[in-house]
């Protein structure tokens, strides 16, 4: 097989496995939509008025900042593997150093538009 035809190969099989994704479910889910399927379930508990409350923002920005933070972590895991090879050396630690220094930064301007102050 020619480079062409095993990408053109690859990408038929993806396009085939993505419309199936969409389409197996879609065959072979139940069509019945009674009253209790659309009732909201939450951990077996019964829901005590409307489900359809808002929330508020900071909920999200929250969350939003979590992935963030948690994301620039798993940078520093493969740094600490490898920090201690002589290569590396000072570089290394100056670069980690600056990383921090601008994580910390965001951190203290979250901190300072009261992103981590909840309100009642």
């Amino acid at each position: 097989m020619t480079d062409y035809a095993q990408l053109v190969a690859y990408l038929g099989i993806g396009v085939i496995l993505g419309f199936a994704a969409l389409v197996v479910p879609w065959l072979v889910s139940p069509r019945y939509r009674g009253r209790e399927t659309e009732q909201t379930y939450e951990c077996g508990v019964d829901t005590i008025g409307s489900a359809w409350i808002r929330f508020s923002i900071s909920f999200y920005v929250f969350a939003l900042i979590f992935v963030a933070f948690e994301v620039d972590v798993l940078y520093l895991f493969p740094v600490a593997l490898v920090f201690d090879e002589p290569a590396f050396g000072w570089r290394a630690f100056v670069e980690v150093f600056i990383f921090l220094t601008i994580l910390s930064m965001a951190i203290l301007h979250a901190w300072r538009k009261g992103v981590f102050r909840w309100e009642r």
